[in-house]
């Protein structure tokens, strides 16, 4: 196998608005993606419905930072009904553990009864958060793992979150396309450090809900439908 891309070369790249990708699961080969067009969802512009902000106040899901990245990648890289491959070989999947390790990726998890059952994971720097994939084994797992990180992004002080390409099922939670040169003028003026990380952001979260006699899924839901 060939060794992983470090963590350097990965941020270097992200900087310039570059992002890796494979022909499949067991290609080792890595080639480099710069879309013409690229997918945003605005801090503060998640759509966030009626039922799916019901589902994150009831809990209907625990939710974590950090707590199975590699579970995570593994759920994403898996096959499904849609698309049997997966850009997401076993050497991106590693280089990303190692960008994990060094604290510049991040995974949000949903679990019922224990089990991983939703999520998504991406790359952070400076005010940015690129999102990578998300995967669902319950109905909305995945779009409360991605409700979720937009909320504590936003709490965190990141100022960009980048989705790659453009899909339907993105535009319906709030996704906007841009050319890739308005994205990089984003990306060159979100530079400097978020006033939190996304694990700070979930413990401040946390803490706020238990001073309210709250819950984390209240205060999530109530921070993206006033800004949604």
């Amino acid at each position: 196998m060939l060794p992983i891309v470090p963590p350097p070369v990965l941020l270097s790249a992200y900087a310039q608005g570059l992002f890796p990708m494979a022909e499949s699961r067991r290609d080792q080969d890595i080639f480099w993606v710069e879309p013409r067009e690229r997918a945003i969802i605005p801090i503060g512009g998640f759509h966030c419905s009626r039922s799916l902000a019901r589902t994150i106040r009831r809990d209907v899901f625990t939710v974590t930072v950090d707590s199975d990245f590699a579970g995570t990648i593994v759920e994403c890289a898996a096959p499904r009904a849609d698309a049997e491959d997966t850009w997401i070989s076993g050497r991106i999947a590693a280089s990303y553990q190692r960008l994990h390790e060094v604290g510049h990726a991040h995974s949000i998890e949903c679990h019922q009864n224990g089990e991983l059952v939703g999520g998504v994971y991406g790359v952070a720097f400076d005010r940015v958060f690129c999102g990578e994939s998300m995967f669902s084994r319950r109905t909305n797992a995945s779009k409360v793992a991605l409700g979720w990180l937009l909320a504590l992004l936003e709490r965190a002080g990141c100022e960009l979150f980048d989705c790659q390409f453009m899909t339907g099922h993105l535009a319906s939670l709030g996704a906007i396309p841009i050319p890739q040169s308005e994205y990089l003028e984003r990306l060159h003026a979100a530079r400097g450090p978020q006033r939190l990380s996304l694990p700070e952001a979930l413990a401040e979260v946390q803490a706020e809900a238990a001073q309210s006699s709250s819950s984390p899924g209240k205060l999530i839901a109530q921070l993206l439908t006033q800004t949604s």
